[in-house]
C-alpha cells in the first residue's frame, strides 16, 4: 500500500509497517555534518596510508587495495542507510547466531597467521568474523534491551542474557586467541549495559568481582606473549628488542613530530622502517611524526566531533531501539579510538585494534563504514515515526 503527501511518500506494507524503501524525507532529514566529519578523517587517513607505505616494498600496494575497500565500503554503507533500521531489530539475533557460528568456523577452517586462526576465506576475501561480531552484539544488545526495559536498573537476575550475548563471542575470541578484539567486545557490551542502567549494589559487586578476577586472568587465560606487553607497558625497557620495541618506537615518532612535524612524506622512523605496524596498528604515530602535535590534535579533534555527532543522533532517535543502537554504534568507534590512540602513546598495552577509517584493513574499515551508515540511518528517520 501507499500513501502520499505533499512531501513525501512513504511506503507501507498491508501490515502499515515500513517495508525499508527509500522516500524523499530521508534525503531531506540526511546528516551532512556526520558524512563531512566521516569524508575527512577518511581523506586524511588516504593521505597518511599513501606516507607510510610509499617507500615500502613489502607494503607499496597497501593504498590501493585500501581504496578498492573503501569503494566497497561506501557501497555497504549505502546500503546499511537505505533499508529501514526497524528492519535491523527483526534480524538482530539471526545476525548474531550468523556471527557465532562464523567464530566457531575459524577453528575448523581458519587461516592462521601470526600464530592466531582469526580469518575465514571466501573466494578471494579474506576477512575476520571477530569484527563482524562487535556489530552483532550491538544488534542484539539493542533488540534486547528495547523489548526488556527497566526503570529502576538491572539487578543480578536481569545481566544474565545481556551478559551471555556479550561473553558467548568473547569467549570464542579469547580462544583465537584475540586479546584486541576481545577487550573491544567486553568495552561495547559495558557501555550499553550502563547506559541502560545498572542498579549501584549490582555495579559495585560486578567492580569488586572483576577486580578480583584480575590476577587469574593474567596468569591462566592470557599468552606469555600478552602477559609480556602488559609488562612492557609500565617498563618498556624490560625487553627492548620485542615486546617494548613497538611502544618505544611508536613514542620516538610522536616525540620527533615536535609542534609541526617534519611534513608529509618525510617521516623518518616509517621511511626507514624503524615503526612496526605502521600501516595498521601505529598510523597515528606516522601522522604525528610528520604533522606535529597540531596535526595530531586536528585528527584527534575530527574523532571527537564524529563521537559527539553519534551520540547526538542516538540522543536525537524517536524510539528506544535507535537510540539503543546508536549508543552501540558511538561506543563501537569510540573504544577502536580510544583503544588504539592509548596503546601508540604508551599508556595502554598494545592490543592490535586499528584506528577507525585510518589503520589499513579490510574487515574493520568495512564493519566501520556500516556502522556510518547505520547512523545516518537512524538520523534521517528521526522524523519518520
Amino acid at each position: 500500500m501507499r500513501t502520499q503527501s505533499k512531501t513525501a511518500t512513504v511506503y507501507q506494507s498491508p501490515d502499515r509497517k515500513f517495508t525499508g524503501r527509500i522516500d524523499r524525507r530521508l534525503i531531506a532529514n540526511f546528516n551532512w555534518t556526520l558524512l563531512a566529519i566521516f569524508a575527512l578523517i577518511l581523506i586524511a587517513g588516504l593521505a597518511n596510508l599513501y606516507s607510510a607505505t610509499r617507500q615500502d616494498v613489502h607494503h607499496d600496494n597497501r593504498f590501493l587495495l585500501q581504496l578498492v575497500w573503501i569503494f566497497v565500503g561506501l557501497v555497504l554503507m549505502a546500503l546499511a542507510f537505505s533499508i529501514n533500521y526497524q528492519l535491523y531489530k527483526n534480524a538482530a539475533f539471526y545476525v548474531f547466531a550468523a556471527a557465532l557460528l562464523m567464530l566457531a568456523a575459524t577453528f575448523v577452517m581458519g587461516y592462521v597467521a601470526h600464530g592466531a586462526k582469526r580469518w575465514l576465506i571466501l573466494g578471494p576475501v579474506r576477512f575476520q568474523p571477530s569484527e563482524l561480531a562487535k556489530l552483532a552484539v550491538v544488534l542484539a544488545l539493542a533488540r534486547f534491551f528495547a523489548e526488556n526495559p527497566t526503570d529502576e536498573g538491572m539487578g543480578l537476575s536481569d545481566l544474565r542474557w545481556p551478559l551471555a550475548i556479550a561473553g558467548a563471542p568473547i569467549a570464542l575470541v579469547l580462544i583465537q586467541p584475540d586479546l584486541g578484539t576481545a577487550i573491544m567486545l567486553a568495552f561495547i557490551a559495558a557501555t550499553m549495559i550502563l547506559f541502560v542502567g545498572v542498579r549501584p549494589r549490582v555495579l559495585l559487586g560486578a567492580g569488586l568481582a572483576a577486580a578480583a578476577a584480575a590476577p587469574a586472568m593474567y596468569f591462566f587465560v592470557l599468552k606469555e606473549f600478552q602477559q609480556k606487553r602488559i609488562r612492557t607497558l609500565f617498563d618498556p625497557s624490560l625487553d627492548p628488542h620485542g615486546a617494548g620495541y613497538h611502544i618505544q618506537q611508536s613514542l620516538i615518532a610522536i616525540g620527533s613530530g615536535q609542534l609541526f612535524g617534519k611534513g608529509w612524506g618525510h617521516g623518518t622512523q616509517a621511511s626507514l622502517e624503524f615503526l612496526p605496524e605502521k600501516h595498521t596498528d601505529f598510523i597515528f604515530s606516522v601522522l604525528a611524526e610528520e604533522w606535529g602535535f597540531v596535526g595530531g590534535l586536528i585528527a584527534l579533534a575530527l574523532f571527537f566531533a564524529l563521537i559527539v555527532w553519534c551520540i547526538n543522533i542516538a540522543m536525537e532517535s524517536k524510539d528506544h531501539f535507535g537510540c539503543l543502537l546508536g549508543v552501540g554504534l558511538a561506543a563501537f568507534i569510540f573504544w577502536h579510538v580510544a583503544v588504539n590512540i592509548g596503546m601508540v602513546l604508551g599508556i595502554l598495552p598494545v592490543v592490535g585494534v586499528p584506528l577507525p577509517f585510518m589503520s589499513y584493513g579490510r574487515t574493520s574499515l568495512l564493519t566501520m563504514m556500516i556502522a556510518v551508515g547505520m547512523l545516518l540511518n537512524i538520523s534521517s528517520r528521526r522524523y519518520m515515526f
